[in-house]
């Protein structure tokens, strides 16, 4: 497993377009995604459940992967949220 600490940069956080691309883009790895703030988590894979979790802007979030694809995966992950999913 590794990890690595982030905050959420973009002006609207998770919400239906931001959650669905960083939700596909994490579908095309083997491993298992997690996003957790201080009192939710999220599958990284899940749309709904990214959205429900209300990851907004100025969040500190933790990104974790597990499996055989996983430095892979948190790199892509970390750059997709660092970058502002989109809306930057």
């Amino acid at each position: 497993m590794v990890s690595k600490k982030t905050t959420i940069v973009n002006e609207q956080g998770f919400h239906m377009r931001a959650a669905s691309d960083f939700a596909r883009a994490m579908a095309a790895f083997q491993s298992d995604i997690t996003i957790s703030s201080a009192d939710k988590t999220a599958n990284g894979k899940s749309v709904m459940l990214l959205m429900a979790a209300g990851l907004k802007r100025g969040t500190e979030i933790e990104v974790r992967c597990e499996g055989v694809d996983e430095e892979t995966q948190l790199a892509k992950a970390c750059e997709m949220i660092d970058s502002g999913l989109g809306d930057r």
